[in-house]
């Protein structure tokens, strides 16, 4: 910003700038802005200050405060209160990344003449707990907020987690108490506990509508009912399975809440075989689809093979399902039989076995797939043309992998593209595994 600043005091102290110049100035501004602000004056600092703020909306917290420093006029856009409605506190470590950190200085500024400006606040942490610590000092000062929306995120673990739960708890109380309207919340891999969400229940219940908490092991089924129970505007619901419960689901489909639109649910083990994971009955199930018909229901697995015997033995309502670890034909198999409500499926590994017959089977019953992705697993050209002509035109996303088909005496994989894009209408390749 100084060879900015030493740029318009030069520009200034030219009075006589060739006409030839000018002409050039205002052809280049006048495609910007409009020519009643071009008469006014030409240096930066005659900027109409909705230009202004527009401009400082994309800057980092650091070169914004620089830019104030420009002039007076660029200092009262950086105070303006529109300015800090939305605002991410960047806290990482000085010594790693110092000018992509929020600065110490301009925190307490943001905080002292800001802080009820704040309505959709995020923060942004990396591993360190230090930086987790500021965090949670600067939630702790958020006593005059009116924040709506609110996200702690973790670029890398474990970062929150190495956070005493005392002081975490007892941050976010502040703002679950003094915030009043809270709306959407996002705090994945935190110590929150079951204490704060009741904090966040009786201040927030009418307003909240979006809560996303995965892997908060202090969070129990009960503190999540609690949720379910008074949040009776809740529309969007994010959490680990071992919270899901019958009680859970039946709490989202009484009269008294409104329709859910999204549950996403991630089912993970960290531990091969020590984890059993428990069966949500079919009657629960089918609770929440006669209150929510719309409902998405998002399941992301992280499994062994031999932990997935609790699921899809009854019809299940997912819509959208993720497998990141590999995936038995059995399990494949029990998905296309009790999944009629698969909008997507993904399976980034499953082996060396040839998934034909279970491609057939999600075709036949899963009638309202529209998206597939494969990944490192196996499909001869012949099963897989099979089964896109089985879905058809209805199929708008079809992410395979080349290595994933295997040619067969009827099929080339030069064939396939040509006749894979006769049945769904379009053009279509399979993907190739990027090079390096």
């Amino acid at each position: 910003m100084k060879r900015a600043r030493q740029k318009i005091v030069v520009e200034n102290e030219a009075p006589q700038t060739s006409q030839k110049s000018k002409k050039q100035k205002t052809c280049l501004y006048g495609s910007v802005f409009g020519e009643s602000d071009l008469h006014a004056s030409m240096d930066w600092g005659s900027l109409p200050h909705h230009v202004i703020l527009h401009i400082f909306q994309f800057l980092p917290l650091v070169d914004r405060a620089r830019a104030s420093s420009v002039c007076r006029r660029w200092n009262e856009v950086f105070h303006i209160p529109d300015l800090w409605r939305r605002f991410e506190f960047e806290l990482s470590q000085p010594a790693t990344s110092y000018l992509k950190s929020t600065h110490p200085d301009l925190i307490q500024q943001i905080i002292k003449r800001h802080a009820d400006h704040l309505q959709y606040v995020s923060f942004k942490v990396d591993s360190s707990t230090e930086s987790a610590e500021a965090a949670c000092d600067i939630l702790s000062q958020l006593v005059n907020c009116s924040i709506k929306t609110l996200g702690l995120i973790s670029t890398a673990k474990p970062s929150f987690m190495n956070v005493s739960k005392a002081h975490f708890a007892s941050a976010l109380t502040v703002v679950f108490v003094n915030s009043k309207s809270l709306s959407s919340v996002k705090i994945d891999d935190t110590p929150l506990d079951d204490p704060s969400l009741k904090v966040l229940v009786a201040n927030n219940s009418d307003t909240l509508k979006l809560l996303k908490m995965s892997s908060c092991p202090h969070v129990s089924p009960a503190g999540i009912l609690c949720v379910a129970d008074q949040c009776h505007g809740l529309k969007e619901l994010a959490l680990n399975y071992y919270i899901l419960s019958d009680e859970l689901l039946l709490a989202l489909s009484s009269e008294k809440h409104v329709d859910l639109e999204h549950l996403r649910i991630d089912v993970v083990s960290e531990n091969p075989g020590q984890v059993e994971f428990h069966t949500i009955k079919k009657q629960s199930w089918d609770a929440l689809v006669k209150h929510s018909p719309k409902v998405n229901i998002v399941m992301y697995f992280f499994l062994y093979e031999e932990e997935f015997d609790a699921f899809f033995r009854e019809e299940t309502p997912v819509t959208h399902l993720y497998f990141g670890r590999a995936v038995s034909k059995a399990m494949l198999g029990r998905i296309g039989l009790n999944c009629p409500r698969l909008i997507e499926l993904v399976v980034c590994a499953n082996g060396l076995q040839p998934l034909d017959d279970e491609l057939i089977r999600i075709a036949e019953h899963c009638k309202n797939l529209t998206a597939m992705g494969l990944g490192e697993c196996e499909v001869t050209c012949r099963g897989f043309i099979e089964f896109v002509k089985m879905c058809g035109g209805r199929l708008t996303q079809l992410s395979i992998m080349e290595e994933v088909l295997i040619p067969d005496n009827d099929y080339s994989l030069e064939r396939l593209h040509l006749e894979v894009s006769k049945h769904l209408g379009r053009i279509w390749f399979p993907d190739m595994m990027p090079t390096w």
